[in-house]
């Protein structure tokens, strides 16, 4: 019998409790932290990789394959972008303005990897940029010291940047995934040997766990297009470790040429992912009621930080914010401060369940026509993993060698984590490298 995270993942997800048991755990990790991560982070991967496997036997008509997740390939794979190197150079993680900050009365969280969050944090707290970064993190670290730390949050926010307050570990009422179904005659997907051959998936999502939740269903044969706004870049180092198996364009979904080529790729697609905000995409009309009612046969698939019906439903987030707002970073620190789980598993996690829960929907369309509405959040996996009983078992430390590849792209010679994902018959790695960002032109290949 499976352990108590996977299993309730999968009853999550709708899946079966007969196939749940045929998941073999292997190996062993040591992610570190206080909280469960480890648990989660292997149930996440193993209920995706059964998901594909169901799928599969759905599609050829055969027997379920096997499934076995060994441990060492998902604690590398969950930390990818710390293993990620381009010419022998790793990526930045973090901007120097990214990071805990003391208040008055406790401690703050911001998030400034961008550009524009960068210029709206300091905007909100009138920092002048001295163009020299220890001295506005000395700055910084003055402004934010003066003032209540709930009042950085709301001032920074007010002002369009990423800023949370550190709180204690409080109630979460997130559910982890929330699935309904649409009344449709979609065509069933015709037998193929990967499990998301032949499905068109429309990928509009930005960092960390969208892209981590196409990045997958391209391993599993999909054909995944990832469509940006010509006005905000990636940035380089997110795009390539997220970017694998994937083509990426450019559309401006305000001009009428891009929103009719926009339109006619919409026309033909099996699934879309949506990663920002609620709401954010509503003015488009590409609301995830809006795009079912027009193609109810349609997969649409939405993630967010902070949850569907919360307060904060409509407030930008990250991984590390959610960490600072739900507890995690106080049970993670010590006494001298705040601490964050040992890799951005509220991100990887949500982005391999966004995968599975994709995956289940393609098996559920297969069989009876209908489409499905998927809803996931960081704040939703954060609660599953505040809910998590650690393992029973010792952890033990991996050598990452053994999960890592290499291969030339336009960015460089990368070397890359591979896939975790373990189904018989699917390979651990991408047929292709990252594309240079949204240089390939808006159309299917298959």
């Amino acid at each position: 019998m499976t352990d108590a995270a996977t299993a309730r993942a999968w009853h999550e997800l709708g899946g079966a409790q007969d196939l749940v048991d045929r998941v073999e755990l292997t190996g062993a990790s040591d992610l570190g932290g206080v909280l469960p991560t480890r648990a989660i982070a292997r149930a996440s991967v193993a209920v995706c990789s059964l998901a594909a496997a169901e799928l599969v036997a759905v599609r050829t008509g055969g027997d379920v394959p096997a499934v076995r997740v060994d441990e060492g390939a998902v604690a590398v794979a969950f930390a990818s972008e710390r293993h990620l190197r381009v010419d022998g150079r790793p990526i930045p993680l973090f901007a120097p303005l990214s990071g805990f900050w003391r208040a008055a009365d406790g401690w703050v969280r911001t998030h400034a990897n961008y550009p524009h969050h960068r210029a709206r944090l300091l905007s909100a707290l009138d920092l002048a940029d001295p163009g020299d970064d220890a001295e506005l993190v000395d700055r910084l670290t003055a402004a934010v010291g003066e003032r209540a730390a709930v009042d950085v949050q709301e001032t920074v926010y007010a002002a369009g940047g990423l800023a949370v307050a550190v709180v204690p570990p409080g109630a979460l009422d997130e559910p982890l995934v929330t699935v309904s179904s649409v009344a449709a005659d979609a065509a069933p997907l015709r037998p193929a040997a990967l499990p998301a051959q032949d499905v068109r998936v429309l990928d509009l999502t930005r960092v960390l766990a969208g892209p981590v939740a196409t990045r997958t269903l391209a391993l599993l044969g999909a054909d995944v297009l990832r469509v940006d706004a010509p006005w905000l870049p990636e940035a380089d180092g997110t795009h390539v470790d997220t970017g694998f198996g994937k083509r990426t364009t450019r559309l401006a979904l305000d001009d009428p040429v891009d929103r009719a080529t926009f339109e006619r790729l919409l026309d033909t697609a099996d699934v879309v992912v949506l990663g920002y905000r609620p709401g954010a995409l509503d003015r488009h009309g590409l609301g995830a009621a809006e795009l079912l009612a027009r193609r109810p046969g349609l997969v649409v698939a939405e993630l967010c930080a902070w949850g569907w019906d919360s307060p904060w439903a409509d407030r930008r987030g990250f991984d590390s914010l959610v960490q600072a707002g739900t507890g995690i970073s106080e049970i993670e620190g010590t006494d001298e401060g705040p601490g964050t789980l040992p890799a951005q598993a509220l991100d990887h996690g949500t982005g391999y369940l966004v995968a599975a829960a994709v995956l289940r929907a393609l098996t559920s369309r297969t069989v009876t026509g209908a489409g499905r509405h998927v809803r996931l959040s960081l704040v939703g996996t954060a609660a599953w993993l505040l809910g998590t009983t650690p393992l029973d078992d010792a952890p033990t430390a991996v050598a990452p060698d053994g999960w890592l590849a290499e291969t030339d792209s336009g960015y460089g010679r990368l070397r890359h984590a591979v896939s975790p994902i373990g189904v018989a018959g699917i390979p651990p790695d991408w047929e292709r490298p990252p594309r240079r960002w949204g240089t390939d032109e808006p159309r299917w290949e298959s």
